[in-house]
């Protein structure tokens, strides 16, 4: 029995990792930078000089919760896309409700909480497409390197078009409030920790029956291996504002 256990429990950890593994690091990634851009300009020019991107990034945040809150069955029983709060550091929220005996809405709270994180860099990459002449293109040459999209990037033609800089702008709105706040990760817990609950339930069932349910799972995560990209290229424009940042405001900084 104890042998048994651990093989199911040595499986499902492969198949958490190979399912989520890439998101979570991404994820880690993206609050460490927006963290250090909010510490930009709270010890510059103070706490609300984060405003000139979270107007438009607060509210594409927000949606992206009450979205997959009505795609997983939620109730919403309050949004709000815009309301800064210097006393408590919130900008908006979305307030849902669910029937707890529901596994499906249960899960849920998993990915309505990492929401921003799923829609908001797609929804980066649509601006990409759109705004910039070969954004399809830039994109793609993220596979030949970093230094070679930022050449092709600011190149000569971009910098003189009034699109790329509506893109970049739009860009740092966006990219700097993906990461999830505290209280959307009490809801990411909730639905990961019944996530995980299901695949062992599942490796248990699947080892009694001899059968294996990895390659369905590792099939799955091809989505998040398929985004590799499109996380690469946000953290790319989240380091680029915290670099703009840190620079433009070092005159105001306090010491």
């Amino acid at each position: 029995m104890q042998n048994f256990l651990l093989q199911v429990t040595q499986i499902t950890i492969i198949q958490i990792i190979s399912l989520f593994g890439i998101f979570f690091v991404f994820g880690f990634l993206l609050s460490r930078i927006q963290a250090a851009i909010l510490k930009n300009y709270s010890s510059s020019i103070g706490w609300r000089g984060i405003l000139w991107t979270a107007w438009l990034g607060t509210p594409v945040h927000e949606y992206s919760h009450a979205i997959l809150a009505v795609l997983f069955r939620h109730k919403i029983n309050d949004i709000v896309l815009f309301s800064p709060d210097a006393n408590t550091g919130e900008l908006g929220h979305v307030a849902h409700s669910y029937n707890k005996k529901s596994i499906y809405q249960s899960v849920g709270n998993f990915f309505i909480g990492s929401a921003p994180l799923i829609i908001g860099p797609l929804l980066l990459v649509v601006l990409l497409y759109v705004l910039i002449p070969g954004g399809g293109e830039l994109f793609s040459s993220l596979t030949d390197g970093i230094k070679n999209f930022f050449v092709s990037l600011f190149s000569v033609n971009n910098l003189s078009s009034w699109c790329f800089w509506i893109f970049l702008y739009v860009s740092f709105c966006i990219a700097s409030h993906l990461a999830p706040s505290k209280a959307d990760l009490k809801g990411v817990w909730r639905g990961w920790l019944l996530i995980v609950l299901c695949l062992f339930v599942a490796n248990c069932v699947a080892r009694l029956v001899n059968s294996d349910i990895t390659r369905y799972i590792i099939n799955f995560s091809h989505f998040f291996s398929g985004m590799i990209a499109v996380y690469i290229y946000t953290l790319l424009i989240s380091l680029l504002h915290f670099i703009l940042s840190f620079f433009i405001l070092l005159p105001w900084r306090r010491r």
